[in-house]
C-alpha cells in the first residue's frame, strides 16, 4: 500500500547562510527576464549588472527590470569586479564562447540549457571551469524545483520499487516562424536541444546513463529535427521520450516502479503537481502539489539559490545535476540527432 501522507522535501529556500552573489546577466531576452524578476522576488541574490551585443537593449532591460548597471558590451561587465557570477541567457549557438568568456574573467557561471550544442563543446567548458577553479552549472532549473526534489525522496526511500521505465513527452508549436531560431541548422536549432533535452534529463535522473539509444523522427526544410521520439535502453528497460516544434502535446511524465509509480502533470519541468499511483489499479492515488508559491515560471529561483549555496560550500559543481551527467545528456542528444540525420 502507499503511504498516505508524504515527507516533506528539503527546498532551496532563501536566506539560510548561502552567500548573497552579485549576477551579471548577458543577454537580455524573455528568459533572461523571467531570470531576473524571479531572483529579484524569491531569493537573497543581487542582480546587479546586465550586458548585451546591443547597448540599447541592455540600458532598456535593466531599467524594466530594476538592475542597476547596464554595460555597453558583454566586456565590460566580464571586466566587472562587482560582479560575482554570470547567468548566460543568449542564444545556445553562443554558449561555448559566452561560458569560456565568463569562466576566463574568474566568474562563476550558469547557463542556460542546453550548457553547448554538443557533448564536446560542453566538456570544454567543463574543462576550463575545472582549470580556473570556477563553479559551472547548466541552468535546468527542472532539477532544483520542489516536485522533483521530493520525486527524488521517495525514489531514494524505495517507495516505487525497483524503477523500471520513464515515459515523457514535450511538445510545442514553434516552427511557425522560418527565421524562427530552433529552424536554424548548425546553431543548435531542432526539438531535441531545445524541449527533448527535459524527458531526457528526467530519464537521466532517474535511471542514469542508457546502455542503447534507438531515435526515429522527421526534420524540418532546413535540416533540423521536428519530431523524434527516442528509446533508450537501460539493460532489458526502456524508456520512451518523444518531441516535438511541429505540435503541442501534454508535455507529461511518468516514473515507472515495480511497486507504484509518479505521474507529473503538464507542463512537467515547471513547477507542478504529480500522483503517487500504486500498483493496484483500484487503489487510491497519493497526490503532492506545489504550496511554496513560487509559480511558473518564477521557479526559476531555486537554482540561483541553489547555486549561491553550493559556491558558498565551496563546490565546483551540482550534486544534483554533476558536470559528468551534463555532457552525458548531451552525449544522447548528439546520438539521437545523429541517427536522425539532423545538421
Amino acid at each position: 500500500m502507499l503511504p498516505r501522507t508524504l515527507p516533506e522535501p528539503n527546498l532551496f529556500l532563501p536566506a539560510q547562510g548561502e552567500p548573497v552573489l552579485r549576477w551579471g546577466v548577458i543577454g537580455a531576452g524573455w528568459i533572461a527576464g523571467f531570470f531576473v524578476d524571479a531572483v529579484h522576488a524569491h531569493t537573497a541574490q543581487k542582480v546587479v549588472a546586465v550586458g548585451a551585443r546591443v547597448s540599447t537593449r541592455a540600458e532598456s532591460f535593466a531599467r524594466a527590470h530594476g538592475i542597476p548597471t547596464a554595460h555597453t558590451t558583454v566586456d565590460a561587465l566580464l571586466d566587472d569586479p562587482g560582479v560575482d557570477v554570470v547567468y548566460v541567457a543568449a542564444p545556445q549557438s553562443e554558449h561555448l564562447s559566452l561560458g569560456l568568456r565568463a569562466i576566463a574573467a574568474g566568474k562563476h557561471v550558469l547557463i542556460e540549457k542546453p550548457l553547448a550544442t554538443n557533448a564536446a563543446d560542453a566538456q570544454r567548458l567543463v574543462d576550463a571551469a575545472r582549470g580556473a577553479g570556477v563553479f559551472l552549472m547548466e541552468a535546468m532549473w527542472t532539477r532544483y524545483l520542489p516536485q522533483t526534489l521530493m520525486i527524488r525522496r521517495l525514489i531514494d526511500d524505495g517507495i516505487l520499487g525497483e524503477v523500471r521505465s520513464v515515459i515523457s513527452d514535450h511538445g510545442q508549436p514553434l516552427a511557425d516562424d522560418p527565421n524562427h531560431r530552433l529552424l536554424q541548422a548548425g546553431t543548435g536549432g531542432g526539438a531535441l536541444l531545445d524541449l527533448g533535452i527535459y524527458p531526457i534529463q528526467l530519464d537521466s535522473m532517474v535511471l542514469g546513463e542508457p546502455s542503447s539509444i534507438t531515435a526515429v523522427g522527421s526534420l524540418t526544410a532546413t535540416g533540423v529535427d521536428a519530431t523524434s521520439t527516442v528509446v533508450l535502453g537501460h539493460g532489458s528497460e526502456q524508456s520512451t521520450l518523444m518531441t516535438s516544434i511541429l505540435t503541442r502535446t501534454p508535455t507529461v511524465a511518468s516514473i515507472c516502479g515495480t511497486d507504484a509509480s509518479i505521474e507529473i502533470d503538464g507542463p512537467f519541468h515547471i513547477p507542478t503537481a504529480f500522483a503517487l499511483r500504486s500498483r493496484d489499479l483500484f487503489e487510491e492515488p497519493v497526490v503532492w502539489s506545489d504550496t511554496s508559491g513560487v509559480a511558473l515560471m518564477d521557479g526559476l529561483a531555486w537554482e540561483a539559490t541553489a547555486l549561491a549555496g553550493y559556491v558558498g560550500a565551496g563546490r565546483a559543481e551540482s550534486p544534483l545535476h554533476t558536470h559528468a551527467e551534463t555532457v552525458s545528456i548531451l552525449a544522447t542528444i548528439d546520438e539521437a540527432r545523429r541517427q536522425l540525420g539532423a545538421l
